[in-house]
């Protein structure tokens, strides 16, 4: 209740209208507005789907994140540091993943905390993904086969570290090893460390500290490419390959040995 209750004035201060103005749009009455604002009474269903329809931010944001520290309402900020992309909806409400091609992966570290970096990556919509933030990263090398070098594999933002289940596999953005795709098992209890697995066993594990780490993002679905010679590997390729559901698309496999 207190973080609808604080999501909801944060964010119409953000756009600049008054109890009364988002009470017009919205269809209802002040007093209602702000019975919401102060925590008195809790929102009903069709006025969450009608506030995230207003603000073009998914209910599941709304509810499970204190909004309260953005400055903008193009991203929120999430803890000390870490700043959240742009969230972005189509007119259903369901979340648009952006894809970050190839020729931009290598400048993502730099980027991925800066709004218009995130804002000019092209975007695709897989209606069938569970909820969450979901974003498309590009597959280098064989470390992990049979996910081939081309591959994209979409992942879900891990906000909570502790979160981590170890045995799965993830993207893992860190300040040293960039963008790395891996099974990782979680030793934060133990050492405060990630323990990245490559599935190639002519490659060896590693260990990296968790406050290196920058972002993680959990493997959702992935797309194989190889069928494809190199001139077809473009970006626009990816994206009408992803919204086509191709074949080669593994819908939610979690890659669990």
């Amino acid at each position: 209740m207190k973080t609808i209750s604080k999501n909801l004035r944060h964010l119409r201060q953000l756009k600049g209208v008054t109890q009364e103005i988002l009470a017009e749009d919205l269809g209802v009455t002040r007093s209602r507005i702000s019975s919401y604002e102060e925590g008195r009474s809790a929102p009903t269903i069709e006025f969450l789907i009608q506030l995230s329809d207003y603000f073009k931010i998914p209910i599941d944001i709304i509810l499970r994140n204190d909004l309260s520290k953005a400055q903008d309402m193009s991203f929120i900020e999430v803890g000390n540091k870490r700043v959240l992309f742009p969230i972005m909806v189509d007119s259903d409400n369901e979340n648009l993943i952006e894809v970050v091609p190839v020729k931009a992966s290598a400048g993502y570290l730099d980027g991925y905390d800066d709004p218009e970096y995130i804002e000019q990556l092209e975007k695709i919509k897989l209606p069938f993904l569970p909820t969450g933030k979901h974003r498309a990263f590009p597959i280098k090398g064989d470390s992990m086969l049979p996910m081939k070098d081309g591959s994209y594999v979409v992942g879900r933002f891990i906000e909570d570290r502790r979160d981590i289940t170890s045995g799965r596999t993830y993207i893992v953005i860190s300040k040293n090893d960039g963008m790395t795709y891996k099974r990782v098992y979680n030793q934060i209890a133990e050492n405060n460390t990630l323990l990245l697995v490559p599935d190639n066993t002519l490659y060896g594990s590693y260990e990296i500290p968790i406050d290196e780490v920058q972002e993680i993002w959990e493997f959702t679905c992935s797309i194989n490419t190889q069928e494809y010679d190199e001139q077809e590997l473009k970006l626009s390729s990816i994206i009408t390959m992803f919204n086509s559901l191709g074949v080669e698309l593994k819908a939610l496999e979690k890659l669990v040995k």
